[in-house]
């Protein structure tokens, strides 16, 4: 992979678009006061002539429409050539238009989505604004919305403006945002071109450089991830159900709750069992939840879903997720805030499969950087820990995997200085492979080969889980999050791919 670039800078400017009642103003203003940028709004550049026509009803012609975007231009060229930053905001509906503002500038463009029953709502709510509600339809019918090739950042309006600008922020390349603020419902796609639904529901597309991934909408799973077509990933089909927990989102929980029954600020709770033959509740409640998309780019995009209060969980969550795609591999980030009003109990994890391309993964090497496993009854339920010298579980130094059969959970995991415990997997002939960062929040790490999987899958690749808290810390408490009304849990995790190029 390639070094840090100039592209993952935040840029010199940022032109907020989209059509009147989509938010611009107000998203815009919020966006300059956040990152400390200088604002303007385009409409601050029309003459009285076109203000004059607008107000009468009369949409605005290409010839109208001119020296106003010259106007822009230029002062979008006396902020960088000033040293400064600025956000800027513009119906810019054309794509003629667009290019005028943005070529041969370091601008990133910015598209608020927004529906017509949305947009035709607030326009009615509007009062003393120049631009008449029923203009909206000459709006749409102009509008070209943004295609690929102007790596626009969309994030769908329906959801609060601070909402709006936390997921701009959070997409936005080079600059590390807060945790997202709660959003409301969007069920409205923030992808113009999602792939084919699917059994996993919508999937979308992510690309950079020689990198691909695929993410889907059930349970905001992680479906594929490649480089210059290489599957680094066990994963699943686009026409195909996910099975083995494959890409999957553990929350609020990973791996089991023995009997599903646990103890929480004196209440006794019960979870519905869903490894029946086990007598556990395992890896979360929202696997089979579909997530909706609240803004994407082209190599990222931001799921949220909420967890709302339940039998056996009487808590309420709003949850993100973001995949985004690097100069190093995939980034995962996942937040989870509570919004309800009392203490709730919390871990998450997550279950990719990993491949270097061999037929099994005997003949895979590994190297697991964690000083202790978790030894487990036969449900799966572990009995405190054990350091791992003198076992076959001590992966600290990198061997064959062979005929180890492995469903373990490590801790105790040495960091390097930048905070990162790597578990990596290599082919054997030692050319290539890959990397599972373990990053903030990830306490412990499951590994799985997969031996009581579907014979069509069984030890075809290995389950690296980063996870937060240990199995069974419903009832065990250990190393358990109480996340308090108002705030929020990250975890962070990634795949560095090395020896593909």
């Amino acid at each position: 992979m390639a070094d840090e670039t100039a592209a993952e800078q935040p840029r010199r400017l940022m032109l907020v678009v989209g059509v009147a009642g989509s938010g611009k103003s107000t998203v815009g203003r919020l966006l300059a006061e956040r990152l400390r940028w200088t604002y303007r709004d385009a409409d601050e550049f029309h003459s009285a002539a076109n203000r004059a026509k607008m107000a009468l009803g009369r949409p605005l012609t290409d010839s109208d429409r001119g020296p106003w975007l010259d106007a822009i231009a230029q002062w979008m060229d006396q902020v960088v050539a000033s040293g400064r930053h600025a956000v800027v905001t513009c119906s810019a509906l054309k794509r003629d238009y667009r290019d005028k503002l943005l070529t041969g500038r370091d601008v990133l463009l910015v598209y608020l989505h927004g529906s017509r029953e949305l947009l035709e709502s607030r326009l009615a709510a509007r009062s003393g604004h120049f631009f008449p509600a029923d203009l909206l339809d000459s709006q749409l019918a102009a509008l070209q919305e943004p295609e690929p090739d102007e790596h626009p950042l969309v994030v769908d309006v329906d959801q609060p403006p601070d909402a709006v600008v936390s997921t701009v922020l959070s997409l936005m390349p080079g600059h590390v945002a807060a945790a997202p603020a709660t959003a409301g419902p969007n069920l409205a796609t923030a992808s113009r071109e999602p792939l084919s639904p699917s059994p996993a529901g919508t999937s979308w597309r992510l690309v950079r450089d020689e990198q691909s991934a695929v993410v889907v909408e059930l349970g905001g799973a992680l479906r594929d991830y490649a480089v210059n077509g290489q599957p680094l990933l066990d994963g699943f089909s686009a026409g195909s159900a996910i099975t083995g927990g494959r890409g999957q989102l553990l929350v609020p929980w990973p791996n089991r709750v023995g009997g599903g029954r646990y103890r929480f600020a004196g209440r006794s709770l019960q979870l519905p069992l869903n490894e029946v033959d086990k007598g556990n509740a395992i890896h979360g409640l929202l696997r089979w939840t579909l997530w909706r998309p609240l803004g994407r780019t082209d190599d990222s995009v931001l799921l949220g879903t909420t967890l709302c209060p339940q039998p056996g969980y009487p808590f309420l969550l709003d949850v993100r997720v973001e995949y985004r795609l690097g100069p190093d591999g995939l980034t995962v980030t996942v937040h989870a805030t509570n919004t309800g009003t009392e203490p709730a109990p919390y871990g998450v994890g997550q279950h990719p499969y990993l491949t270097v391309g061999t037929d099994l993964v005997d003949s895979a090497v590994l190297t697991v950087p964690a000083r202790y496993l978790l030894p487990t009854d036969d449900r799966g339920l572990p009995g405190g820990r054990e350091p791992v010298d003198g076992t076959p579980y001590d992966f600290r130094s990198a061997r064959r995997i062979g005929a180890q059969r492995l469903d373990t959970a490590f801790t105790g995991l040495d960091r390097a200085s930048d905070g990162l415990a790597v578990v990596r997997l290599a082919h054997p002939s030692g050319s290539h492979g890959l990397e599972v960062r373990l990053g903030e929040g990830t306490r412990y790490v499951q590994i799985y080969t997969g031996d009581t999987l579907d014979v069509r899958h069984r030890r075809r690749g290995v389950a690296v889980e980063p996870m937060s808290c240990p199995p069974d810390a419903f009832r065990s408490g250990t190393d358990l999050t109480v996340l308090y009304p108002g705030a929020t849990h990250v975890l962070r995790w990634g795949l560095r791919p090395w020896g593909y190029s």
